[in-house]
């Protein structure tokens, strides 16, 4: 008996330990257990889809993903607060689930965006340098208005920058400078078009001018000198036939009727050489003296003066020329047109006292010009 009862007490605890053990590993096996994977899974996808900005070019889905992952974590730390039996994961797991789904269609929108924002700004980069070698050919020798230059230059630096942020993929941030370059680009060549637009009205009378001094040169088998102030261009005429084609620079308000003195404008109409200066007469190595102001200008001036148009301080000026010591690539004469000194030398041979000077704003028309 005394044997029986010393195994009895080594049995009876060895039982119920293995007892306890074999329920606390079925309990444990009962319990309800924690969606790891799919919160795992829910977190990479959210991940991947930073991957392709889904946070910039498909927020509210990325932000609607991220809201289902943190309402998964949220109701995890709560169940594992209570008693482990009493688990409850079922939300956790529905949770994660919305926010994969969220999440793999913000990737979706995402690229799709990406597409379509990417080809908007191309389309609208190709539009505004267009734009910009519109301004180039056109007016970039024009006078233009010191606010419509800052706005051509402003919108040519914001283009720069959106160039380069659609380089790097900063779509968002390219288009932001789009916007603001379309704003000062297409605002600085409608300005500048109404204004050349304008200054054009006067072609018909350019043409009859020009048409007039090449039909006196063929008649009268002389010389004529034609000035297109927008082309920069002085053209010898002996015979009705186009001889020299030289460049030139003119007054640095040229556009439109030189109207009184110091205003720095180049004049326009029909004009003739009532002087010749050689070397050592003029400042200017040679000149052709002009008889600007001729009769028409006068009449034009005192016009102006009854009118009030001008104010009864002003002078109609005069001592306009066409002369040397030109070549520098920029309008900066008092009015007057220059040439090259080797190019002066040619038309001062040419030309004589009464040769017709004919000065126009354009030999073309602006239809052509843009063409």
């Amino acid at each position: 008996m005394g044997r029986k009862k010393v195994l009895s007490y080594i049995f009876v605890p060895v039982i119920i330990v293995l007892g306890c053990a074999v329920l606390a590993l079925l309990l444990a096996y009962l319990a309800p257990r924690p969606p790891v994977e799919k919160v795992e899974n829910a977190r990479i996808t959210l991940s991947r889809a930073l991957t392709f900005s889904a946070n910039i070019y498909s927020a509210d889905l990325y932000r609607e993903s991220e809201r289902f992952y943190d309402s998964s974590m949220v109701k995890w730390s709560r169940e594992n607060e209570r008693f482990f039996l009493f688990r409850n994961f079922d939300e956790v797991e529905k949770y994660a689930d919305l926010s994969v789904e969220k999440a793999k269609e913000a990737i979706e929108t995402a690229k799709e965006n990406v597409i379509s924002i990417k080809t908007r700004i191309e389309y609208r980069i190709d539009t505004l340098n267009n734009i910009v070698a519109h301004l180039n050919k056109i007016f970039t020798n024009y006078p233009l208005s010191t606010e419509v230059r800052e706005m051509i230059s402003k919108g040519k630096l914001l283009l720069k920058e959106a160039e380069i942020a659609f380089s790097r993929e900063e779509y968002l941030h390219a288009n932001t400078k789009i916007v603001d370059a379309e704003h000062f680009l297409t605002e600085s060549l409608n300005n500048a078009t109404g204004n050349l637009e304008d200054y054009f009205r006067s072609y018909p009378i350019w043409r009859q001018w020009v048409d007039k001094t090449i039909s006196d040169s063929r008649r009268n088998k002389s010389y004529s000198i034609i000035v297109d102030k927008y082309a920069r261009k002085c053209h010898i005429y002996y015979n009705g036939i186009r001889q020299h084609v030289y460049d030139v620079e003119l007054g640095k308000n040229w556009v439109g009727h030189k109207r009184i003195k110091g205003d720095k404008a180049t004049p326009e109409g029909m004009y003739k050489v009532i002087r010749k200066l050689g070397s050592g007469r003029t400042k200017y190595y040679k000149a052709l003296l002009l008889d600007y102001p001729n009769e028409e200008d006068k009449a034009e001036f005192r016009r102006d003066l009854e009118t009030g148009v001008l104010p009864p301080t002003a002078g109609i000026g005069g001592l306009i020329e066409i002369h040397g010591r030109g070549g520098r690539g920029i309008d900066w004469t008092d009015g007057c047109i220059a040439l090259t000194d080797w190019e002066m030398d040619v038309v001062f041979r040419l030309a004589g006292e009464g040769t017709p000077v004919t000065i126009v704003g354009s030999m073309v028309k602006l239809d052509e010009i843009h063409n």
